[in-house]
């Protein structure tokens, strides 16, 4: 187990995402301010409220922003539940470590430093050692922080023993079921004219009139988008009535119907649709393909030994919790 954790240290370490450090989220720097008190006792070990927002600062800052009064109060008491959770996890994971006497290689660790400084400091480790005061951390509570982190990491690997194989039955019924994922999206490139045929009542024939006079030139060979640059009252007639690329569901469905359905190069007929006319053509067209079960055998077995991980993992974490002990306040 030694040889793996050392193993596993050397390989993650370009794997970590700087994000999380403490040192590169500087909100948890405002949990300074914060009344600490006790959180969770987990097997003797304390997590403390401070933890906790330190975890939960940087989502809290995206809430405030989303959310205000009961509702934000409620999303914030969620939040810092599952960041409760998290922390006991995490501790729970390093006391299994501890337990089995493992040890992360200090070297390991150093890498680990080196590469926060090269990455994050541009390799300066004296701006590096500032931003950690300024933070209220010390270079030997980080490193503590880092080696703990590299801790949860071997451990979660090294008890998520799997098979690698995945059975061709269980590829062959994730692809029957979940066939739309493998279906690019169809889009149009579409160009539109509208003549508007509400301006009053009295002018209604004359507005239908125009739509066909419009059609007649369009059919005489006249360029599209300079007839939608002249005529078209829809807000792309300055860009020649080009939508550009579009999805289904962007148009009206009666427009869409036509629109997805016509040629590429083809113009339509008037489209009498809510009072007012609407001339089409579809330049191009891409998506709306689903690849066959042999292109996406690869990236199916992937996702199902990714979820086969995962629940193995919250198997392993579960067993843990169910022989500790376990206070939260």
């Amino acid at each position: 187990m030694r040889d793996v954790i050392h193993q596993f240290g050397v390989t993650m370490l370009a794997g970590f995402v700087l994000a999380v450090c403490p040192i590169c989220c500087a909100a948890a720097a405002e949990e300074a301010q914060v009344v600490d008190g006790i959180a969770a006792i987990v097997n003797g070990d304390v997590i403390t409220y401070s933890q906790v927002r330190a975890l939960s600062a940087p989502r809290e800052k995206l809430l405030r922003q989303q959310f205000t009064g009961q509702e934000l109060e409620k999303k914030m008491i969620e939040l810092r539940q599952l960041a409760l959770k998290d922390l006991i996890d995490r501790r729970l994971v390093i006391q299994a470590f501890k337990k089995e006497s493992y040890q992360i290689p200090d070297h390991i660790v150093d890498e680990r430093m080196h590469q926060i400084i090269r990455e994050s400091f541009g390799g300066d480790r004296n701006t590096f050692i500032k931003t950690l005061e300024a933070q209220n951390y010390t270079l030997g509570e980080f490193k503590e922080k880092e080696t703990e982190r590299i801790m949860v990491q071997a451990m979660r690997s090294h008890n998520i023993k799997m098979n690698s194989i995945i059975s061709p039955t269980k590829v062959e019924d994730y692809y029957r079921k979940h066939r739309n994922e493998f279906t690019s999206k169809e889009q149009i490139k579409l160009r539109m004219i509208m003549i508007s045929g509400q301006k009053d009542t009295a002018s209604a024939p004359a507005q239908k009139a125009l739509a066909e006079e419009v059609l007649g030139k369009l059919a005489g060979g006249a360029e599209f988008d300079q007839t939608a640059q002249i005529y078209s009252e829809d807000s792309t007639r300055d860009n020649g009535g080009d939508w550009g690329w579009i999805e289904r569901n962007t148009l009206a469905a009666p427009l869409e119907k036509f629109a997805f359905n016509m040629p590429v190069g083809r113009i339509s007929n008037i489209i009498d649709y809510a009072g007012n006319y609407y001339i089409l053509k579809v330049e191009d067209k891409r998506g709306g393909t689903t690849k066959s079960l042999a292109e996406a055998r690869s990236d199916i077995e992937k996702k199902l030994i990714e979820e086969e991980a995962q629940g193995l993992q919250e198997r392993w974490i579960a067993s843990l919790r169910a022989k500790a002990y376990i206070k939260t306040f």
